[in-house]
């Protein structure tokens, strides 16, 4: 991961002083020029990544969120990054664009989070009304993938039913409800769980088919059709990060977004 954001530098130090003056000295929020972003068309955000973003995450996790900011603030040694996100509004092609701020602190974790149109944030909170299709013959067969950090759901080397944290019964229930209220009925829900390189290859694969299963047992006891489930473990073998060698605690930090539990949900859709 370091090794990717590292190649996003090139051309995007210049500006470092420029954004971080966005910052005033009376604590107000201020944007950039939406024409001088490096992506003026914005992208059409995951809504349910941009959901997950909370204080404390680190730059690391962010990018692994949400990409590389949209304006050339530079990556490293900066206190914001700026982006611009599209939504669709549910009204044919149609899309509202808004301005997202994000900003650090001195420890390179999320503080707080913007929006320049302050509206912006009703799309977190639901989503937009499909357009309305006359008459439908049948609903149509849907497939969605979600992916959950271990480190919010798990502490340390932990995987059963009575050491889910807090947060991670929180994220649970939230996907429950979300599975339960989109799809008519379920085909196939594919919980799969993945390690990061520490340890050896028997205790990841271990470990991480058993919080497969806990995540399993979790949503079953939420109330989803037990019979849709699989499950599997894949230990280290499918990194997404690129990491320095070690076990320090920067490492560590480093290898957070490997440390995650996917779930593939196939069935129809209301």
């Amino acid at each position: 991961m370091n090794n990717k954001i590292i190649g996003l530098l090139g051309g995007m130090c210049l500006a470092f002083a420029s954004i971080n003056a966005l910052a005033a000295d009376d604590g107000t929020v201020k944007f950039p020029d939406a024409d001088s972003a490096s992506l003026k068309e914005g992208t059409f955000v995951n809504i349910d990544n941009l959901r997950q973003v909370i204080p404390g995450l680190s730059k690391n996790q962010m990018y692994a969120l949400l990409q590389e900011p949209h304006f050339s603030e530079g990556v490293f040694g900066v206190r914001q990054w700026n982006y611009i996100f599209n939504f669709r509004t549910g009204k044919g092609y149609e899309f509202v664009r808004c301005q997202y701020q994000v900003q650090f602190d001195d420890h390179k974790l999320v503080k707080a989070t913007y929006w320049k149109d302050p509206a912006c944030a009703d799309f977190l909170k639901q989503p937009a009304a499909p357009e309305a299709v006359a008459a439908p013959v049948a609903l149509a067969a849907g497939q969605e993938k979600f992916a959950l950090s271990v480190d919010t759901l798990f502490p340390f080397a932990k995987s059963s039913l009575d050491t889910i944290l807090p947060s991670g019964r929180t994220a649970l229930g939230d996907l429950a409800a979300k599975i339960k209220s989109r799809y008519v009925s379920l085909s196939k829900i594919v919980v799969t769980g993945y390690a990061d390189r520490i340890g050896s290859p028997e205790s990841n694969q271990t470990l991480s088919l058993a919080r497969a299963a806990t995540v399993r047992d979790y949503l079953v006891g939420q109330g989803i059709e037990p019979g849709a489930f699989s499950v599997q473990g894949l230990g280290a073998s499918q990194p997404i990060t690129q990491c320095e060698t070690g076990r320090t605690a920067a490492v560590i930090n480093c290898l957070q977004p490997d440390r995650r539990v996917t779930i593939d949900v196939s069935g129809e859709k209301r």
